[in-house]
């Protein structure tokens, strides 16, 4: 992870979700209008003197439209723009009712029409791109709002912790300017509840039990650290006054919320009328379409996955087959292939930390993984970037074990969150469990693929990007791609030294990206139940019992997001064996490393098509 915080698509944004994704969206409420002037790219086509315009002038006429386009959002989803590190909304908090869902849907069309007068023969490469990022944004809102409708069937979209958080701890403005704006900002929390009651329908049962998870873990954004910090701020007793009535506000329209969900979840049991939360064929292509971006159906990418799980399968067996005299010297190897596995696997994972001591280890592993990197001249790391590994908050718990909190572009010095899951807090079989699944071996590539250089890196870089709109509008599957290549890529480079023991941890951690593809594709689409999950999950993934009913529980909350680590690891694979054997001896690995990153977090094939494009120029 993955839900900036990795992982979670424009489906929440339309919900106006504040506790799980970088697009999570705030608004302004009842007083935003739709732009009315006269679009942009009008100018593009004729000059003041009533001339055609030339390529130049259509080009800054849609970089104008791309900037205007931006300043609009941060209206309408603040949350989001303070994601980005955009402080200057803070103080905003939208009503997520239907009046806004409308303000939403205008703006979205309102765009697209504007867009729509740009021929892509018309704009350079940069540009061309950054249009189908903005098209595949636009349309996608517009689907949201009016097909996929999230707002009526995942109360889990309703969570204004995330925003608050930021606020209070990020370091944007003097602690007293930014509990004021925390202040305005809770005006709106009790009407922002209101809404999210009359928005919802026929609540989902995985997004129903999140939910009420999620938002009593937001109380802790809301509780007595709050009061203390605003008793030893220089706020007047006035300002202080009228804080704590907010925040007394604010507690109970929580606390309400999250008794109406437990009453519906009583309800709705006795009934048995949850709705469904798999969503079918039609809506997951639709959403594989918009959120994968691969140029391959959502079922193309299934069976391909299928295919690669077998063949990972004969690597274990012949790495299990090398190992096997070391840790069994006694005993003949099983003929079932997948039992000879999970015996070497078991034994393998009898290496792990405590659970008192799991996130120190986390902590301990970094600078090796710098060290390493720098070694092997992978990539440059800019060590300036502040990472801190934090316990996840509790109003984020539930979803991941291990995420990425990174800054925005507007506030690229900020700190970087790597969030662990508490696992002191877990009883001792559950923590055990866990444990031997993040064993000595998995956790090294779980910090690769989290932090160095797997999200973290990336999410510096994407920092760096001279285009917002590739940043902002980033695709989910290049950044989960991106950490799933970083742990190849590592291994590659000699990172355990050609371990054995970490290799075949390595295929079992990358199996897991596979079956992520399989079991979400089954589940949404094919209807696959919790038992066959787990069989999937335990006997042909090899994944400890605490890990699979995690990832189960995951696969009924999210949809297309699990699809995202095989899809963008598989697309970046085959780019580089391109670029490689387009380039021969002039390849650089480092080189292609830092060039692909440059482009923010736009889709592979839009990375492909700049990366081309310049080796063309360069030729």
């Amino acid at each position: 992870m993955k839900q900036t915080i990795i992982a979670i698509t424009l489906a929440t944004l339309m919900c106006a979700c504040d506790g799980k994704s970088p697009r999570s969206g705030d608004g302004l409420g009842e007083n935003t209008s739709v732009d009315t002037d006269i679009p942009v790219s009008e100018a593009a086509k004729t000059g003041a003197d009533g001339k055609t315009a030339t390529g130049a002038d259509v080009e800054q006429s849609f970089h104008d439209l791309s900037a205007q386009m931006i300043k609009r959002m941060w209206q309408l989803f603040p949350s989001w723009a303070i994601s980005n590190g955009y402080y200057q909304v803070a103080e905003q908090l939208e009503v997520p009712d239907k009046h806004y869902r409308q303000q939403v849907l205008a703006f979205a069309r309102d765009y697209r029409n504007r867009f729509a007068r740009y021929k892509r023969d018309e704009l350079d490469v940069n540009a061309r791109t950054d249009l189908a990022l903005i098209n595949n944004f636009l349309n996608e809102t517009i689907w949201n709002l009016t097909e996929f409708k999230t707002f009526e069937w995942d109360p889990s979209n309703y969570n204004v912790s995330h925003g608050f958080a930021l606020i209070l701890n990020t370091d944007y403005a003097p602690l007293d300017d930014r509990l004021r704006a925390f202040s305005a900002r809770m005006q709106m929390v009790p009407a922002y509840y209101a809404a999210a009651e009359k928005s919802l329908r026929n609540p989902a049962a995985p997004q129903l039990v999140l939910a009420i998870q999620q938002n009593e873990g937001a109380m802790s954004v809301f509780g007595e650290e709050l009061e203390k910090t605003l008793a030893d701020s220089g706020l007047s007793r006035s300002e202080k006054d009228l804080f704590e009535s907010r925040l007394a506000a604010t507690r109970k329209a929580i606390e309400e919320y999250i008794v109406l969900l437990q009453t519906l979840q009583a309800q709705m049991a006795n009934a048995d009328s949850f709705s469904d939360f798999r969503i079918g064929e039609t809506l997951y292509e639709e959403k594989f379409h918009y959120d994968i971006q691969i140029g391959m159906s959502g079922r193309e990418l299934y069976q391909q996955a299928l295919r690669e799980k077998d063949r990972l399968h004969l690597k274990m067996d012949d790495l299990a087959d090398k190992l096997w005299p070391k840790y069994f010297p006694d005993q003949s190897r099983p003929k079932d292939i997948l039992v000879k596995i999970t015996k070497v696997l078991e034994k393998l994972s009898e290496h792990h930390a405590t659970k008192e001591n799991f996130k120190t280890e986390v902590e301990k592993q970094i600078p090796q993984l710098v060290a390493f990197v720098k070694e092997k001249n992978l990539l440059s790391l800019d060590e300036e970037k502040p990472l801190v590994v934090r316990t996840t908050p509790p109003y984020m718990q539930g979803f991941a074990v291990a995420s990425i909190n990174a800054p925005g572009p507007y506030d690229k010095n900020a700190n970087t969150y790597y969030n662990v899951m508490p696992v002191a807090e877990l009883p001792d079989d559950r923590a055990e469990s866990f444990l031997r699944e993040y064993n000595t071996y998995l956790m090294q590539i779980l910090n690769i693929h989290e932090a160095i250089p797997g999200h973290y890196t990336q999410l510096v870089y994407a920092n760096r990007s001279p285009s917002l709109i590739k940043n902002i509008l980033g695709n989910g599957a290049m950044i989960e791609g991106w950490a799933v290549y970083a742990e190849r890529m590592m291994l590659e480079a000699g990172y355990g030294d050609f371990s054995p023991e970490l290799w075949m941890m390595y295929y079992k951690w990358h199996l897991r990206t596979v079956v992520n593809t399989i079991l979400d594709y089954s589940v949404q689409v094919k209807g696959m139940e919790e038992n066959a999950a787990l069989d999937l999950l335990m006997n042909q993934g090899f994944q400890q019992h605490t890990e699979a009913v995690g990832k189960w529980r995951r696969a009924t909350l999210s949809q297309v997001q699990l699809t995202s680590y095989f899809a963008g690891y598989m697309d970046i694979m085959a780019l580089r064996e391109e670029i490689q054997q387009l380039l021969g001896d002039r390849f650089n690995l480092k080189q292609f490393h830092e060039q692909f990153l440059s482009y923010g977090n736009a889709p592979v094939p839009v990375i492909r098509e700049l990366m081309l494009a310049e080796i063309d120029r360069q030729n």
